[in-house]
């Protein structure tokens, strides 16, 4: 299993946002920055409601996906995000909402 961290120039990243992150279209706003950044991985919303996040891709990328997560969309909030680095190698391809 590979190491947390860089492996082939790539990053993968868990991160958890907190505030009013559920029912103002953050998974959306999520999904649709990420593709745009070209990163693979997954959202979904979290019992406890923050929302929860797994992203690969370039290391400066993910440093873009973090600073659009901190704006969010515009009915959000985000009071706190949490993020760890992880094993690279995740398996989806393209990013997704999970249920």
């Amino acid at each position: 299993m590979p190491e947390a961290g860089d492996a082939g120039g790539r990053s993968r990243k868990a991160y958890r946002i907190e505030g009013r992150v559920q029912g103002v279209g953050f998974r959306a706003f999520v999904v649709r920055e990420a593709r745009r950044l070209g990163l693979s991985g997954w959202v979904r919303n979290e019992p406890d409601g923050a929302v929860a996040i797994e992203a690969e891709g370039e290391p400066g990328v993910l440093e873009a996906l973090e600073a659009r997560l901190r704006e969010g969309p515009r009915a959000a909030r985000v009071a706190r995000i949490d993020d760890r680095r992880l094993a690279v190698g995740i398996e989806v391809q393209g990013f997704e909402v999970l249920f």
